[in-house]
């Protein structure tokens, strides 16, 4: 094994951790770091759920009576399409599953770990004993470890002990390394030991793993965390009560038929036959399958466009957003923070990278900058600072890398500033360098009101150019115990630091898309007004009619206020975390939808409490990306207008393909019920019925599901989150388009009729006929707004597949000598099958009308 921990020459610690071989023997050997599974079904699982579907328990009984009346030609072949229509299920069902199995991956939490001397992060399932962990505020622990190294740290295990109190932490003995299980219970204070599943709400710290999966102590617990129990969306509720209506109404008319057939015709075992067919006419087993599917799929296909999905409702709830509220740093911008002006005293300084020096002016504000930033820093401005540092300053006395560091004042609510302490080896005294907000650097220099007016107006003129600003400090100091507060201290203020973060290019495009989609964009940041007004100006964002709403403002703000002024606001600047929570519940007591960012431990509340919490992917915590709803993993604010288009197009699609199924079977359950209750010959039998259901079922799940989003998606406004899927409009329409192709079909039947053709040449006239009608509803459904000819141009291969599929098997089944025996078809004449496909193509064209009459 390589070693954990070695010590070089100059005696300082290197930690290497494990090789990439070591951790995927181990990982092999040991399993991935997960708890066991409860979701995950197989595949033979899956195939014995289909069998007990009513559906199939129906076919196979028709099956059975048709043994039973000797038509065994029909009872093989309707067992064939059993087996056929199975097999379609279970690979979509199947399908499913391996998607929401890939989701399931993807939320897994998110660890950064040291292996071969470099850091890199990975899933959480990949960590394995003997890892060293990189830990810091906000990480959710993935393992059991023990820390090697840490500062200020301090551990909320309430998930396991139940005590909300975080318990502190310190760094585990030499000799405690070679563990391999962690010898303590959870919580208690200044123990090494740290747990899976437990957060880090202070500090930093170097761990290494100790047990991983079933062997943590959360493992111990077995599926507690697996028992949640999520509640039913609106949308689920009203699928749920859409198809038990449906079922109770489809059982009583078929019982009714049963009798009705029985007494009229004496033929009790034709009548349980045409019941059972009535039944598969009536069942409304598509509407569940289409909401699983699409939520499902949905959630993937948004997954590719760098949103990950970790709440389904989120999907459809997307389209309904009417604000977002977003984080200007990383999310506006690119979170590339670069040093772009310095002012000591008047002296100004535009920092210009190909500039080979630097005046000497700012050598000192540039050297205390970097003692009050960590050494190895991960905040962009601190990464910046260290960056323009080392390229002018590297080889001068600025940079103290003999210094030893011995003690620091964390920033805080009420003190914006955060102080490195320092011991120079060629002096017995100790330096102090802070930086911070300016103000809070002027309130630790003290000073008089004449500097901080000089002060202000420099502050106001960086802001106003886009930039954030820093100001930065200087202090002696010979006490042996350090003072409990900064103020102790006697400041010199040094400078300030302007540094800006340049706007992403999608921004401003994006921003327009939601203007025309009637989403209200709201930006919050901690920065100033002037900078947060600068950001504005340049993605073109309205700052609203009441102005910017600063933190301070919005603390003397009565619940009342909040909420008229956030009606007209869209920029609070100065804000911290916990305000975020306030003006989300301001915003939602106004009726608004609100879709909120956020990326620390603060924002967890604000994120739940939002409808559609997003939390960040790559700058976030852990804690975050568990409180949200939808993971942004390029933390692109394009990205959440993206997958809002997207969402709004799930939605439209879905209710399209439920409007789809409610008209369709209103063709198939009239001709199924009329002939038999006014003595014409009987048109269905189960076998048609199964073929009406590979056309139905591939084209509500599929086909629709695939169909591009429509191009004025983005220009309607938000859809009201209590709007029904089948509203008043979609109900009447899907009905009318239902019986008009009934009214179509029974034409064509009453003209077989009429002219004396045998119930075999009926039967296949009024079934092609309706295949037709059922493929031309397809189409027209498509679009609620466009043509047929106009939806030609959007790109959907199911939908093809699915009609050719469906027309190619139509043709086999009216000409093939042995399909027609199966389906009891005879003969038909070019003539006839003509003009069985122009009344079924003029049974939707009518659709087409009112498109255009809509339209206009």
């Amino acid at each position: 094994m390589v070693a954990l921990m070695r010590l070089d020459q100059t005696g300082t610690q290197s930690i290497s951790g494990l090789t990439q071989t070591e951790a995927l023997l181990r990982l092999k050997a040991e399993g991935a770091n997960e708890l066991p599974s409860a979701g995950q079904r197989q595949l033979w699982h899956i195939a014995l759920e289909v069998l007990r579907e009513p559906m199939f328990m129906l076919l196979i009984s028709a099956g059975a009576i048709y043994l039973l009346l000797g038509e065994v030609n029909d009872a093989l072949m309707l067992l064939g399409f059993v087996m056929i229509v199975m097999g379609i299920t279970i690979s979509q069902e199947y399908k499913t599953e391996r998607v929401l199995e890939a989701l399931r991956d993807l939320t897994s939490p998110r660890a950064r770990v040291i292996r071969e001397g470099l850091a890199q992060r990975i899933a959480g399932r990949e960590v394995v004993r003997g890892d060293i962990l990189l830990l810091a505020e906000g990480d959710r622990i993935p393992a059991d470890a023990v820390l090697l190294e840490c500062s200020s740290f301090s551990a909320d295990e309430s998930l396991l002990t139940g005590e909300s109190v975080a318990v502190r932490k310190i760094a585990g003995l030499p000799h405690q390394y070679a563990n391999t299980v962690t010898p303590l219970q959870p919580g208690g204070d200044d123990q090494p030991y740290i747990y899976s599943g437990t957060l880090v709400v202070q500090g930093r710290g170097i761990a290494r793993v100790l047990a991983t999966g079933s062997r943590s102590e959360i493992g111990k617990i077995g599926k507690t965390l697996h028992d949640t129990k999520t509640q039913a969306t609106p949308l689920q509720q009203e699928i749920s009560w859409l198809v038990r209506w449906l079922a109770l109404i489809g059982t009583s008319i078929c019982l009714v038929l049963i009798l009705i057939y029985g007494f009229t015709r004496s033929d009790w075992l034709n009548g349980l036959l045409a019941g059972i067919t009535l039944a598969m006419t009536l069942l409304p087993e598509e509407y569940p399958v289409v909401l699983t599917v699409f939520l499902a799929m949905g959630a993937w296909r948004i997954s590719r466009h760098q949103i990950l999905t970790r709440s389904m409702p989120a999907v459809e709830a997307l389209g309904s957003t009417t604000v977002l509220c977003v984080d200007k740093t990383g999310t506006l911008t690119l979170n590339r923070m670069a040093v772009q002006q310095l002012n000591v005293g008047r002296e100004i300084y535009k920092v210009e990278t190909d500039n080979p020096e630097l005046p000497e002016t700012f050598h000192q504000l540039m050297e205390f900058a970097v003692l009050s930033s960590e050494a190895d820093p991960f905040d962009p401005m601190e990464k910046a600072i260290h960056e323009l540092t080392n390229h002018f300053l590297a080889h001068t006395e600025h940079i103290h890398r003999d210094w030893q560091h011995k003690h620091d004042y964390a920033i805080s609510p009420d003190q914006l500033a955060l102080s490195h302490v320092w011991k120079a080896r060629d002096r017995d005294e100790y330096v102090v360098a802070s930086k911070g907000a300016p103000e809070a650097i002027a309130d630790l220099c003290h000073l008089d009101a004449a500097q901080l007016a000089a002060l202000d107006q420099q502050i106001n003129a960086l802001a106003a150019q886009g930039m954030r600003v820093l100001g930065v400090a200087r202090a002696t100091y010979q006490g042996r115990e350090w003072p409990e507060i900064q103020h102790d201290f006697e400041f010199k203020f040094i400078g300030l630091i302007g540094l800006a973060d340049p706007v992403r290019p999608t921004v401003s495009a994006a921003l327009r898309e939601c203007d025309t989609a009637g989403i209200r964009v709201v930006m919050i940041t901690g920065d100033y007004p002037a900078t947060a007004s600068a950001i504005a100006r340049q993605i073109g964002l309205n700052t609203g009619t009441g102005g910017i709403i600063t933190g301070p403002e919005l603390i003397r703000m009565d619940d009342a206020t909040l909420r008229e002024r956030a009606c007209h606001s869209n920029i609070f600047a100065r804000m911290v975390p916990q305000q975020k929570l306030q003006l989300v519940n301001a915003l939602k007591a106004n009726g608004e939808v609100v879709a909120m960012t956020g990326d620390g431990v603060n924002d967890a509340p604000a994120l739940k409490a939002a409808h559609i919490g997003i939390a960040m992917g790559g700058r976030g915590t852990d804690v975050a990306r568990e409180a949200a709803a939808l993971v942004l993993l390029d933390d692109d604010f394009s990205s959440i207008v993206r997958a809002i288009r997207m969402g709004r197009g799930i939605f439209d699609n879905m209710r399209k393909a439920m409007a789809y199924i409610f008209a369709v079977h209103i063709p198939i359950i009239g001709l199924s019920l009329i002939p038999i209750l006014l003595g014409w010959p009987v048109i269905f039998a189960p076998v048609h019925i199964v073929f009406l259901e590979m056309i139905i079922n591939p084209a509500c799940s599929i086909a629709f599901e695939a169909e591009p989003a429509e191009k004025d998606i983005m220009q309607r406004p938000p859809r009201k989150p209590q709007e029904h899927l089948f509203g008043k409009n979609i109900l009447l329409i899907s009905l009318a388009q239902g019986m008009v192709v009934l009214l179509a079909s029974l034409a064509v039947l009453l003209y077989a009729m009429h002219n004396g053709v045998a119930a075999e040449t009926a039967r296949a006239l009024t079934f092609t006929t309706i295949v037709i009608g059922n493929l031309g509803l397809i189409l027209v459904n498509r679009s609620w707004q466009h043509t047929i000819l106009a939806t030609l141009r959007s790109r959907n291969r199911a939908i093809w597949w699915v009609i050719g599929g469906a027309f190619s098997f139509l043709l086999l089944s009216l000409t093939l000598p042995f399909m027609r025996e199966v389906f009891h078809f005879a003969p038909v004449t070019l003539s006839q099958f003509a003009l069985c496909v122009a009344t079924g193509i003029a049974s939707v064209l009518w659709f087409e009308w009112y498109k255009i009459i809509q339209r206009k």
